[in-house]
């Protein structure tokens, strides 16, 4: 049998890393109205006022505070720029969506998840008229680089 390297473990340890010590944080699932953009922003790009019109409706934001709300418009400004043609920007936008849980991998690392019900009641027909003109303008982005 192989030596034991370090100390035994003690049998009355409490295990620090459950569920419960970051808190899972249960969303409703469901898109809301959201805020508007703001006009002095001045975004010009379609794919930042998309940007901004899903960020601001997503169920993350349902108890956003001024702070985030301030860091939305940052990130909004960064995606115009990146519209605009400046890729380096890339990761700096995806660095900071994954800190609201932009994809299933974020949200799991942020302990975050719907809730299952109110998101079968929420379903209903999805926005797929802007998903062929977005494709398009990302394919032509990128083209171009």
């Amino acid at each position: 049998m192989p030596a034991r390297r370090g100390p035994a473990p003690n049998p009355s340890s409490a295990r620090r890393n459950t569920d419960h010590a970051l808190g899972e944080r249960k969303l409703s699932g469901q898109t809301g109205t959201g805020r508007e953009l703001p006009k002095a922003l001045g975004i010009t790009t379609s794919g930042a006022k998309r940007f901004w019109k899903t960020w601001a409706s997503a169920p993350q934001t349902e108890d956003w505070m001024d702070t985030d709300w301030a860091e939305l418009e940052i990130v909004t400004k960064i995606v115009d720029a990146f519209y605009l043609g400046d890729m380096k920007l890339a990761g700096e936008i995806r660095q900071r969506v994954g800190k609201w849980g932009a994809t299933t991998e974020d949200r799991a690392r942020l302990r975050m998840s719907f809730d299952k019900q109110d998101q079968a009641e929420a379903a209903g027909p999805s926005e797929t008229d802007s998903h062929a003109d977005m494709d398009a303008e990302l394919f032509k982005l990128l083209s171009e680089g």
